[in-house]
């Protein structure tokens, strides 16, 4: 370290004896080293001082955050300030950036600072540095989503959305899907809770048709927002759960529930899985999916591990509500011979699902292990050893 920051740390102590704070403008105390620096000018001779004097202050601010000094970092935050007065151009450049990752961390766990204090700092911020607009602009929302205000962190993203400097840049674009991602995550947020309010009320109470309304406005809303920005090249996972959420609750014979049966397969929360196995019941309840030989192979292996998982209340929940309907739908002998001459592979995933929901006197069941085709004679017999290990009627036998 240099001379003249040994005299600044030194003559840091020095003031914290004699006078150890002032208070600022924001209401936070800082040491008073304002005087060092107000002695360095930015040309001539002190240039180099000025120097020294920005990097021993940067050097201090890290050490205090490692400590967990917030008080003292603030303090050094304050003089650092004068960076934006350097005469090297590159450095007046990178300065905004480094203040706001520096200065929003130490408002973030300062004792004495506040949601006025962190918004000032955050708009100051970005008008200082308009490269960096964006990036702050999200960065405040989430620290305003961090504390519950959904409506000024939704603001501020709004405001982010529409915002441009110069042509559209790679890294411009890139922010700009970001804050619309997030701006669809709160839409999606708001959208979660009025359908639990509307849960929560009678069909024929009188508020139930507004509620219902207003519900789906919101999930319109998301929808359209989430939907554009899943067309874009990118990890979006989150964000498409919530879009197809959406979906399944608008329109849940959508392509994209197959996806969302595959995001929901491979969460840890068991609440998941169970839609998981409803989400495919739900893609197979519409005429035009009953030949997604996809969904049929899901749903087969799915109902599988949800009963070795020890879930049989899951799947005689789903099944409860179709078994007046769907054995004529899926699973007559009709379409046993028409699936069996149009797709084979289609019938035997089918036979399997047939067989675990309706046992094995199933009259699709018992058509297609009944046929005898060199290929798929090993199939069906394991198929016929999954229904009578797996079957939901008469489990066991």
């Amino acid at each position: 370290m240099s001379d003249f920051s040994e005299e600044l740390i030194r003559s840091k102590t020095e003031d914290d004896q004699e006078e150890s704070c002032v208070l600022s403008g924001t209401g936070m105390y800082f040491p008073w080293l304002q005087k060092h620096i107000d002695t360095v000018e930015t040309g001539g001779k002190k240039e180099k001082d000025f120097a020294q004097t920005t990097s021993a202050c940067l050097n201090r601010i890290q050490e205090a955050l490692l400590k967990h000094q917030w008080p003292q970092a603030a303090g050094y935050m304050h003089s650092y300030f004068q960076i934006l007065e350097d005469s090297d151009s590159h450095k007046r450049q990178a300065a905004p950036e480094i203040i706001w990752k520096l200065g929003s961390e130490i408002l973030f766990y300062h004792p004495k600072s506040n949601m006025e204090t962190f918004n000032t700092f955050a708009d100051r911020m970005k008008n200082m540095g308009v490269m960096n607009y964006l990036k702050i602009s999200l960065q405040h929302a989430l620290y305003l989503l961090h504390h519950g205000m959904l409506e000024d962190a939704n603001r501020n993203l709004s405001r982010a959305e529409t915002w441009r400097y110069g042509e559209k840049s790679s890294s411009q674009e890139v922010l700009i899907n970001l804050i619309q991602a997030y701006k669809g995550l709160l839409q999606y947020y708001t959208w979660s809770k009025k359908k639990m309010e509307l849960s929560n009320l009678d069909e024929d109470d009188y508020a139930y048709n507004t509620a219902s309304q207003t519900m789906l406005n919101h999930s319109w809303k998301t929808s359209v927002n989430l939907g554009a920005l899943i067309q874009t090249p990118g990890v979006w996972d989150p964000f498409v759960k919530s879009y197809v959420e959406i979906l399944y609750q608008i329109v849940p014979s959508h392509k994209l529930m197959l996806e969302f049966h595959r995001l929901l397969r491979k969460s840890e929360k068991k609440d998941h899985h169970k839609l998981g196995l409803e989400v495919l019941f739900g893609v197979l309840d519409f005429a035009g999916c009953t030949k997604n030989i996809t969904a049929w192979k899901y749903l087969a292996k799915y109902l599988r591990q949800t009963l070795m998982g020890n879930h049989l209340p899951w799947v005689q929940e789903e099944w409860n509500s179709r078994k007046t309907w769907w054995p004529s739908f899926h699973f007559s002998s009709f379409w046993a011979k028409s699936d069996w001459k149009e797709d084979k592979a289609l019938a035997c995933e089918k036979a399997l699902v047939a067989g675990i929901l309706l046992g094995k006197g199933c009259r699709y069941f018992q058509y297609i292990c009944k046929q005898d085709h060199q290929v798929l004679r090993k199939k069906i017999r394991r198929i016929r050893k999954s229904v009578k290990k797996h079957s939901i009627v008469n489990p066991g036998l």
